[in-house]
């Protein structure tokens, strides 16, 4: 315990030991429904809340809406006293520990966008009282929990913000979601959980609470320290997947397999780590989160050239893919205006039916810009649906024999394991590969093989 807690921390602490401490759970996407379920797993009490009441809809029929997690996570919640799923904002007061989950994409001119951040803290704000903690997941830039979350939370509380002093009768912290959807190896629960708070009484607060879901959790000195270290996490990922996506352009160019390049240097057992070529960056942390630090970096003067040269690299990886399916199509007598293109995966990875951020909407725009005829096949994505970028307005195509032969050529964007690439390999006129998925029928393919 933190030397000198008051009262209210004391008394908070203790309920989080106890299993009292009510936690509300803001966002119940892709961290937020996992987190609550480790936490309840834990013995915590949680109220979910999210502005989707389809969400909560599917949560009470026992069906999941996230795939990969499977439907016995929401039964379990589904069928405890100790959970409840809700739209009704104004009942954030009945919570001792509220966790904040919610999406903190890019606006159209690459600036970060924190507003469902502020709206939840407005939310909280409007019930705030004393002995509550909140604590940010959501990616975002160094100081936004103690700048700009706490200040709104603050400012929309009022009159009462008077008597409630952060760090003595209210609390704040920051810790980052690590969620890798799809992950077998890891899961909520067993990735190590970092904790910043904005004193020292928030982090002992915060390091409590996950403490009761999350095998290894570990305190740093300050929320600065845990946002700033969710940054480098996936910059890190970033930056090399950009090297390796520049390193695939010009070994291509040499007629050198980038793959068989990687595998080679991963042999390698100390200085190196594999990073795999693709069409582009997708998901929720990787293609937003470095331009965050970038954004924030101007206002104390600096520039991130690194960061800015990786991030212009992966996003250039589409149209370096359709200039390669063009090129392709060429030499078979066929241009892109009036092809028929198949787009193999919707999902931004393999095996999940998550689809944020996907390259592969990218490509198919780009093609039918380019007047192609384009269609997509995903067993886990059956229909596209508006997004905040793309409403394409799609549903997924069969993929029998017939299908794949009436395609004058299929661009492979996601190495999904349930694809009989077998039967692609055999009907297919043209295959371009961007995952190394055709490497076992690169014989039989030939020239009807080209890796992008």
């Amino acid at each position: 315990m933190v030397e000198h807690m008051n009262g209210v921390a004391s008394e908070l602490l203790s309920r989080i030991e106890r299993c009292e401490a009510k936690v509300a759970v803001v966002g119940l996407g892709y961290v937020g429904l996992p987190l609550a379920h480790a936490l309840h797993q834990g013995g915590l009490p949680i109220i979910g809340f999210d502005i989707d009441q389809a969400k909560i809809d599917a949560i009470n029929a026992g069906r999941n809406y996230l795939v990969h997690l499977g439907n016995e996570l929401v039964t379990t919640l589904r069928d405890s006293r100790r959970f409840e799923g809700t739209t009704d904002f104004g009942r954030l007061g009945e919570a001792d520990v509220i966790i904040i989950c919610v999406p903190t994409p890019l606006g159209k001119h690459w600036e970060p966008d924190i507003s469902y951040i502020l709206n939840t803290a407005q939310a909280i704000g409007r019930t705030l009282r004393a002995g509550q903690l909140v604590i940010l997941e959501s990616t975002t830039y160094p100081r936004t929990t103690r700048d700009d979350m706490m200040p709104a939370i603050m400012a929309a509380a009022g009159d009462r913000a008077k008597s409630l002093k952060v760090g003595s009768e209210v609390f704040g912290a920051f810790s980052p979601e690590r969620e890798d959807p799809g992950r077998k190896s890891h899961s909520t629960s067993t990735i190590p959980k970092l904790v910043g708070g904005l004193d020292a009484t928030s982090t002992e607060l915060a390091a409590a609470v996950y403490r009761k879901g999350v095998t290894t959790v570990v305190p740093v000195s300050s929320a600065e320290i845990a946002e700033s270290a969710k940054l480098l996490e996936n910059i890190f990922r970033s930056v090399n997947i950009a090297l390796v996506n520049e390193m695939k352009v010009v070994l291509d160019a040499m007629g050198i397999d980038v793959w068989e390049v990687v595998r080679a240097a991963g042999t390698k057992p100390f200085g190196f780590m594999p990073f795999y070529p693709g069409p582009g960056l997708g998901g929720h942390c990787i293609p937003i989160d470095p331009f965050y630090l970038t954004w924030k970096a101007r206002e104390y003067g600096h520039s991130t050239r690194f960061i800015e040269l990786a991030g212009e690299i992966n996003t250039s990886m589409p149209h370096y893919v359709i200039d390669r399916t063009a090129e392709a199509l060429n030499d078979h007598g066929k241009p892109v205006k009036g092809s028929r293109i198949l787009v193999l995966g919707l999902a931004y990875k393999a095996d999940i039916d998550d689809v944020r951020e996907s390259p592969s909407f990218e490509l198919i725009e780009i093609c039918k810009h380019r007047g192609a005829q384009v269609d997509y096949h995903d067993p886990l994505v059956p229909a596209t649906w508006a997004g905040r970028k793309h409403d394409l307005k799609m549903s997924s195509v069969a993929f029998d024999a017939a299908t794949i032969a009436s395609y004058d050529c299929v661009l492979i964007s996601t190495a999904h394991s349930k694809v009989d690439y077998a039967l692609l390999a055999k009907h297919a006129k043209l295959v371009i590969d961007t995952r190394d998925a055709m490497r076992a029928f690169e014989k039989e393919l030939g020239a009807r093989l080209v890796r992008a």
